[in-house]
């Protein structure tokens, strides 16, 4: 599944009538950092030299959003591996007059339920979800439906899935969740019309990358206890080795003069013998940003921590 093969024009000031936010709810989503971030963003995107943002794996494309509205980039390229993920981007930027209607259907229903009715509603949803594969139509106005209901809807706004591949959250029991923000589809619908977006891993990035490219890899992050891995977005666990391989591909990448930059878990929050991404990205500038995060699903895991950033440039 691919899209957004016909650039029309650069991407450099978007007018859009309100600013586009993240369509989703997301664990490990970058709304709260980008302040932070923009601060670790290579000097030449700010002036204007940078051409071309990548993200190879976009999630909820917080910082997707806010390259995009605030630099002059003339191309943009997405890849995620999740599958229903890009097949709403897709929908949201080809369809988004059809996905509100079918949106705006699904908020009617369950707003007009009492607490009990609605919970009912939400695992017919999710049943219904899980009862077919989308992946046999490139275009999937109803799943993309429901794959928003669901995030608006469940606990946490968590993507998780069984080893089946089935998504397996439970109800929410919001008392007033913003379930269909046309608005904002719209103006995201807006600000997607020049974006490649594909389905695939991280290394499908790899021939988009070039020396005018800014490239952003947020990866599922290193779990920091055995409980804290509870916001897997894939059926696929991406372990140490995957860890490894991507630190690999980074450094392919920089041979490439692209500027680059990841982000991940700090080990040292429960561990301060802990090296792996020190060890891994040595040759790299590390820094480290506090975020709010759970370090697990307990209550007591909540709170401020470290994540690392890792750029192949220094900060100015």
């Amino acid at each position: 599944m691919r899209g957004g093969e016909d650039l029309l024009e650069p991407l450099a000031a978007v007018s859009l009538p309100i600013p586009a936010r993240p369509f989703l709810k997301w664990a490990g989503g970058k709304g709260q950092l980008l302040d932070i971030f923009e601060k670790f963003y290579p000097v030449q995107l700010r002036k204007g030299h940078i051409k071309k943002y990548i993200e190879p794996f976009v999630g909820s494309g917080a910082v997707l959003f806010n390259v995009l509205q605030n630099y002059k980039i003339e191309s943009a390229y997405i890849f995620d591996i999740n599958e229903d993920l890009i097949n709403t981007y897709i929908v949201i930027r080809d369809n988004v007059r059809s996905l509100v209607d079918e949106l705006s259907k699904l908020e009617q229903g369950f707003l007009k339920l009492n607490e009990e009715d609605r919970k009912e509603f939400y695992y017919q949803v999710r049943n219904v979800y899980n009862s077919y594969d989308a992946r046999n139509n490139d275009l999937n106005i109803k799943r993309a439906a429901q794959f928003i209901f669901l995030n608006r809807t469940c606990y946490n706004g968590l993507y998780r899935v069984n080893r089946l591949g089935l998504f397996n959250v439970p109800f929410g029991n919001y008392k007033n969740p913003t379930i269909c923000d046309e608005k904002n589809l719209c103006a995201a619908s807006m600000l997607l019309q020049k974006v490649h977006i594909f389905v695939g891993d991280y290394t499908e990035s790899a021939r988009y990358i070039d020396k005018d490219t800014f490239a952003y890899f947020d990866p599922p992050y290193r779990p920091l206890s055995i409980t804290s891995n509870f916001t897997s977005y894939s059926k696929y666990d991406f372990t140490d080795e995957q860890q490894i391989q991507l630190a690999h591909f980074f450094e392919e990448m920089n041979e490439r003069s692209a500027f680059l930059m990841l982000s991940n878990s700090d080990p040292k929050n429960v561990d301060c013998n802990d090296n792996f991404f020190d060890k891994l990205y040595e040759n790299f500038h590390i820094h480290r940003v506090r975020a709010r995060r759970m370090i697990n699903s307990k209550s007591e895991g909540r709170g401020f921590v470290n994540e690392i950033l890792v750029t192949n440039y220094a900060v100015m």
